[in-house]
């Protein structure tokens, strides 16, 4: 009786958005398991321009830290967020700061050419990408002030 009063039920709602966000954040996974295994053809099936695959060829290699935070982070986030774990928010923190290096990287340091036709939203992706990362982290922030995650 006492755990229940320190700890809540997890709210409907907090499974909808732990699957919703783990399928968003497999994708992000996926692409990135395919781009550093597959390189250059993955980035040409997916419609890249030679520009754009010359871009994110020679990224430097730092960058590949935000990358692995964002997308890594955002996954784990996602699994400790439908295990109530508080970690949930440590995770989400570090999948948002790895979402915002890279905006930064890709918008102000060193943008990436145009987008072939067809492509335009990938110029929008990377502010998508940082406002679910944002939402995400809110939410657990909230979750754990509401004692929800342990």
């Amino acid at each position: 009786m006492i755990e229940m009063m320190r700890h809540p039920r997890a709210p409907w709602h907090l499974w909808l958005v732990g699957v919703l966000s783990l399928l968003w954040n497999a994708f992000g996974a996926w692409d990135f398991i395919q781009t550093t295994t597959r390189g250059e053809a993955y980035m040409r099936a997916m419609g890249m321009s030679e520009d754009m695959i010359a871009y994110y060829e020679a990224l430097p290699a730092w960058m590949y830290g935000p990358w692995i935070l964002g997308v890594w982070g955002a996954v784990l986030g996602s699994i400790l967020l439908m295990a109530r774990s508080r970690w949930a928010v440590v995770a989400l923190a570090l999948s948002f700061l790895g979402a915002l290096i890279s905006l930064i990287y890709g918008k102000l340091v060193d943008p990436p050419p145009a987008p072939p036709v067809g492509m335009e939203v990938t110029e929008w992706m990377p502010y998508g990408i940082l406002l679910i990362a944002a939402l995400l982290l809110w939410y657990a922030l909230a979750m754990a002030k509401r004692g929800v995650l342990r």
